[in-house]
């Protein structure tokens, strides 16, 4: 605790950032009752500045919270046209037919969107509503009632020292304390891995599961530019030993997105994701589009990829996990942003209900219960077998293995002769000895449709002050030396997309261990994919990181 005096602000419900999920519900819960209090802190500079996703939005949860986005005006205008799915070979590719592909795969009725747009639309619903939304206020820390349960948290807190003491212009921030407190921070929020962690919430579900999603935004030629046009990739560059894929989905003003998404479970930790993703768009599918176009953003964002059997209690005393903290992609169809709308709306109505009935502070077991028996658990109970699948038999019998799976549900009312299947290890787990594995010899970056990971950071626009706090945190410094370089080959260097961590060797010295935090871009791969466990992410300064204008 601080040794500074604290101001403290009681409301009706706080809300832990600014994404589809934490958005949502607070709308949701101003339409239940216009009358509530309802806070909303958002770490990024401005809302949006810190969401990336790919996206293709499934329009549910939109439709069923604001039913009139479009005569509203939300940033939805590109409808998906047509649907490609390549196996992709160095250098030639076969289209899967759609026909074979589970009807849950199709993206008819879908919209190619900005979520980091969509959700800036949402943040002004919201707050003509009556929400107060205050972004650049990170959350460094929770508070807790005298019996355990979840009472608030402390936002706001500026001008501590790199040693971690108050600097000149301290600032210790203020605690907000809600009858329920709502902890939608995205992919491994470090508020939600404490909470999860305390109250013992993962006790009965199976280990969480990542990706790692990088994406560049393109400006391309208009000839090369078909509107409404989504595509997914498996196979090279990874090959058909490692999951992992791509996609490209053209949006309006002749823009793509492109990326790619490497699951966490790799064994071989000379593996490097940046660099499988900038060797990918030298396929000559994919080069033909963006030759000569221009790149103008790039991030990297952890993706969850366990599903259903990997969500935790989401329920806890005083507060609740929503969105991705809970881990509520569609794997398969590459999709969370519909859920964790979903997500948000029912956290909302169980808080709504709690409140009316005279209740705070206590645990919301019917949206626990909802979460897992509504439209999201249904969601995702009949693609619980695609990511154990992929992991035992890899990406092409996964491929096969899942498509029979989904199949097979969809046409006999969701079960499933695999039952459900297990992931096994941890993503940290997985990554095996570096001596038992060939290192990968990537080719250089061309600076044309390839480029360096360092010059690729500055289209993300992050901005950290170089003054405070280291934000990733080493539980033994002397582990990336003595353990992580001499066994794994010291896999920071490589998993992560921003350049954060070196090996710097000079003659005469022992190796050195060098953490660029300034170069951090959220994503949080280092927290999930360290063999050791060893490194900690939490919140730097508010408004430090990427600064996404579209993604």
């Amino acid at each position: 605790m601080s040794e500074f005096e604290r101001e403290s602000m009681e409301v009706d419900v706080v809300i832990v950032g600014a994404g589809p999920a934490g958005l949502s519900a607070a709308i949701r819960l101003k339409q239940l009752d216009a009358d509530l209090n309802v806070v909303v802190l958002e770490k990024g500079s401005e809302v949006g500045a810190h969401i990336l996703s790919g996206a293709v939005l499934d329009p549910s949860g939109l439709d069923r919270l604001i039913p009139d986005w479009r005569d509203k005006g939300a940033p939805i205008h590109t409808k998906v046209k047509k649907d490609n799915f390549y196996v992709m070979g160095e250098g030639g590719h076969i289209r899967l037919p759609n026909f074979i592909m589970p009807p849950l795969m199709n993206n008819h009725g879908n919209y190619i969107v900005s979520m980091g747009n969509v959700c800036r639309w949402l943040a002004e619903q919201a707050e003509a509503m009556g929400v107060e939304i205050f972004p650049g206020m990170a959350c460094s820390e929770l508070v807790y009632h005298d019996n355990g349960a979840l009472k608030g948290v402390v936002a706001g807190e500026f001008g501590k020292n790199a040693d971690g003491t108050p600097g000149d212009a301290y600032e210790p921030g203020m605690e907000l304390h809600g009858k329920y407190v709502f902890l939608s921070e995205g992919a491994r929020g470090s508020l939600s891995k404490e909470v999860i962690a305390k109250y013992n919430l993962d006790a009965d579900c199976d280990v969480p599961k990542f990706g790692i999603g990088m994406k560049e935004i393109w400006e391309i030629r208009p000839e090369n530019h078909n509107q409404g046009e989504v595509t997914h990739t498996m196979g090279w560059p990874l090959g058909f030993k490692q999951s992992g894929g791509s996609f490209m989905y053209h949006l309006e003003n002749n823009q793509v997105y492109v990326g790619y998404i490497i699951d966490l479970n790799y064994k071989n930790p000379h593996l490097y994701p940046y660099m499988e993703f900038q060797r990918f768009k030298h396929h000559p599918r994919i080069a033909e589009v963006l030759e000569g176009g221009k790149r103008v953003a790039y991030g990297a964002r952890a993706v969850t990829k366990g599903g259903f059997q990997s969500i935790p209690e989401v329920a806890f005393p005083g507060g609740a996990l929503l969105g991705c903290s809970a881990g509520l992609v569609n794997l398969p169809r590459i999709k969370g942003n519909h859920n964790a709308m979903h997500s948000g709306i029912a956290a909302a109505e169980a808080a709504h209900a709690a409140m009316a009935a005279g209740r705070s502070a206590d645990t919301l077991s019917d949206y626990d219960t909802e979460l897992r028996r509504g439209v999201v658990g249904k969601d995702l109970k009949k693609v619980r077998n695609v990511a154990p699948l992929n992991a035992k038999w890899g990406p092409l019998g996964g491929l096969f293995l899942g498509g029979f799976d989904m199949w097979f549900q969809t046409l006999f009312g969701g079960f499933s002769l695999f039952g459900t299947q297990k992931h096994g290890k941890t993503d940290a787990q997985s990554t095996e000895p570096a001596d038992r594995h060939q290192p990968i010899n990537y080719p250089k970056p061309d600076g044309v449709l390839s480029f360096d990971r360092l010059t690729n950071v500055s289209f993300s626009m992050t901005n950290h002050e170089e003054g405070q706090p280291v934000h990733l945190r080493l539980g033994d410094p002397g582990i990336p030396i003595g353990t992580n370089l001499p066994k794994f080959a010291e896999p920071a260097q490589r998993y992560c997309p921003a350049g954060v961590y070196e090996v710097v060797e000079e003659e005469g010295k022992e190796p050195a261990f060098v953490i660029n935090f300034q170069n951090c871009v959220h994503c949080k791969t280092c927290d999930i994919k360290d063999p050791s466990q060893n490194i900690t992410w939490v919140t730097p300064q508010g408004g430090d990181g990427p600064n996404y204008p579209n993604m």
